[in-house]
């Protein structure tokens, strides 16, 4: 991502991911419509599930969700109001009118860096089709962008409490490969501040920093087992249609991020090393 000059971000960590998929199953075969009136359709349960796990106000109804969050440190918070996106270039490059509730500015900012996601990616029925009939099963892929102090495995065994408490033990959540901690590393951590300033002989300027994007990286496992210091530069732009069809990166832009990690790896070497 960039800022409003145009520049990409350095940013000093990554959210964590959660990744599960939720499942109802019903009758050993698809059964006519009519007989809704006296069958469970485990497409309608499964839609009551999301219903409790998300309100209409984007709020993650999930007892204790939040309950571990710490919100940004007075460096981040002061970087948070001081910063702005190219939301103009988004909004014309994706084709939506406007971020959720009208967000702008550093609302728009500290909401992608500092709140924790739910998404639902898909909605699948067994066996499918056009054909009136109660499906044997339906299923829903849903993915968590967790912040700092939120781990994956509390996180679903949150759900699977909420889902029984609601009266939804049957809806199964399964977790899938892939997940993993958010990570951080202090904004004014010598590693930081060198790749943030490093941008001024690439990109004629220091590179803005945040504590987070809007997007997920398995970073902790570095920052947890080698006790590295992490940081992220990005190099897409709003109509690089990451994850779509015409997925691309402009050429220069992927020689400036070259020569960007290049000189890292120089200012890095040019370090003085610790003795003992």
């Amino acid at each position: 991502e960039r800022d409003s000059r145009g520049l990409p971000f350095c940013y000093s960590g990554s959210k964590g991911l959660l990744q599960l998929r939720l499942r109802v199953t019903g009758a050993d075969l698809p059964l006519p419509a009519g007989m809704a009136a006296s069958v469970p359709n485990p497409l309608w349960r499964l839609i009551w599930a999301l219903g409790q796990i998300k309100s209409d106000q984007e709020e993650i109804l999930i007892g204790g969700f939040y309950d571990t969050i710490d919100g940004p440190s007075r460096l981040e918070s002061r970087a948070l109001r001081s910063t702005e996106v190219d939301e103009a270039a988004r909004i014309a490059a994706w084709g939506i009118g406007q971020f959720l509730f009208d967000m702008s500015g550093a609302a728009l900012v500290q909401s992608e860096v500092s709140l924790p996601t739910c998404n639902v990616t898909s909605v699948t029925t067994e066996p499918g089709g056009d054909t009136p009939a109660i499906p044997t099963a339906a299923t829903a892929r849903l993915d968590f962008q967790l912040v700092p102090r939120q781990h994956p495995q509390q996180i679903l065994d949150l759900l699977e409490q909420h889902l029984a408490a609601k009266g939804l033990a049957d809806v199964i959540a399964e977790r899938l490969p892939g997940g993993y901690p958010a990570a951080s590393t202090a904004f004014d951590h010598p590693f930081v501040m060198l790749v943030s300033d490093v941008g001024q002989h690439v990109y004629g300027a220091p590179l803005t920093l945040l504590p987070r994007g809007p997007f997920s990286q398995p970073l902790f496992f570095f920052a947890e087992s080698f006790g590295m210091p992490v940081a992220a530069v990005g190099c897409a732009r709003p109509d690089s249609g990451a994850h779509a069809p015409n997925e691309h990166i402009p050429l220069p832009d992927l020689v400036r991020h070259g020569q960007m990690l290049i000189e890292v790896i120089y200012a890095c070497a040019r370090q003085p090393v610790a003795s003992g």
